[in-house]
C-alpha cells in the first residue's frame, strides 16, 4: 500500500507500472492547460517522459490549432515539445477525407488547424456545391455559416465533425465544442454527422503508429470519459483519468465503464511511478 496524499485508489494504482509503458498518448485541454494556463505537475511529467525515454504523443480533439502552433503554445508556457508530438483531429479529419474521397471539395467551419490540414491532403474550398461540409472548433461559426452549411447538407453535401466534444475547458468555465456546434445542423436538416477524432478508433489506431507501440505497451491519459478513457479502453490501452479538466469523482458514476485509475493531474502519474521503484 502507498500512501500519497490526495490520491484515488493507491492500491489499484499499483496494479499498473509506468515505467514499464513505452507509449504515451495524452489529451491536452484540461490534462496539459487550461486556456493559456499550464496546470500543475506537467512540466514534471514531460521532463519524466523525456528523462525516460518514453515515446509520446499529445492527441488532442481541439481542431483550431496545428501541430506548428500547438508547439508554440506550450513553448510560451516554457515547455519545449517538437511539432512531431502533435496530432489533432483535424489531421485526422483531412486523413479520413482523403481515404475515402480523394480530391474532394468541402465546407469548412474552422480555425487554421482544420484549414491547413485539408488543403495539406489536396482537398479544395466549395461553396456552391462540395461533397461534405465539416465542421470544427472556432470564431468563424455564426448564423451565416450555419444556415449556409444547413442549406448544403440539404443540397446533399454529406456532413462530417472533426470530433464529438460536446464541451472544453476554458479559464473560466467551459464552451461549446465541435458536436454541440454540428448539432444544430443535424437537427434542422435530420442529417447524422460522422465524427473523426476521438474516440473514432481511426484517429486511435493513427496515434499508436505514430508511436510504434502495441496498445498493450501504451497509456491513453485524458481529462473525458466518454472520450479518452473509452477510445483507450476501445483501442486495448491501459487509461488514466485525471481530474484536472472537466470530469470530478462523481462523473465515473455516469458510465458503465472506468479507466485504469484516476489521478488528480499527469504530475501523479510520476510519483506513482517513483513509488512504484520504490514499492518493488
Amino acid at each position: 500500500k502507498i500512501n500519497m496524499k490526495g490520491s484515488h485508489d493507491m492500491e489499484e494504482k499499483c496494479l499498473l507500472d509506468f515505467n514499464a509503458k513505452k507509449g504515451f498518448i495524452c489529451d491536452m485541454d484540461g490534462v496539459i492547460y487550461h486556456g493559456n494556463k499550464i496546470l500543475p505537475g506537467v512540466v514534471e511529467f514531460i521532463q519524466w517522459l523525456q528523462a525516460e525515454n518514453k515515446r509520446f504523443l499529445f492527441l488532442t480533439n481541439n481542431s483550431g490549432y496545428t501541430p506548428k502552433e500547438l508547439h508554440q503554445k506550450l513553448a510560451r508556457m516554457g515547455l519545449d515539445v517538437s511539432e512531431d508530438h502533435f496530432y489533432t483531429s483535424a489531421l485526422a479529419t483531412a486523413a479520413f477525407l482523403k481515404e475515402q474521397a480523394p480530391g474532394c471539395s468541402v465546407f469548412a467551419i474552422g480555425e487554421a488547424g482544420l484549414l491547413n490540414a485539408l488543403y495539406d491532403a489536396d482537398i479544395t474550398m466549395n461553396e456552391v456545391n462540395p461533397d461534405y461540409v465539416v465542421v470544427g472548433e472556432g470564431r468563424t461559426y455564426s448564423m451565416e455559416t450555419l444556415t449556409k452549411a444547413t442549406n448544403l447538407v440539404m443540397g446533399g453535401a454529406k456532413l462530417i465533425g472533426a470530433n464529438s466534444d460536446v464541451s472544453g475547458p476554458i479559464e473560466n468555465g467551459i464552451a461549446p465544442a465541435c458536436r454541440a456546434l454540428t448539432a444544430p445542423i443535424e437537427m434542422a436538416t435530420g442529417t447524422r454527422a460522422y465524427f473523426c477524432g476521438k474516440p473514432n478508433p481511426l484517429m486511435m489506431r493513427t496515434g499508436l503508429r505514430l508511436l510504434g507501440c502495441h496498445s498493450g505497451e501504451a497509456v491513453m491519459i485524458g481529462d473525458r470519459v466518454d472520450t479518452d478513457v473509452i477510445s483507450g479502453m476501445e483501442s486495448g490501452m491501459s487509461t488514466v483519468l485525471v481530474l484536472s479538466g472537466v470530469s470530478t469523482p462523481e462523473t465515473l458514476k455516469e458510465y458503465a465503464y472506468r479507466p485504469t485509475i484516476v489521478l488528480n493531474g499527469v504530475g501523479d502519474i510520476v510519483a506513482t511511478a517513483h513509488s512504484y521503484v520504490v514499492g518493488h
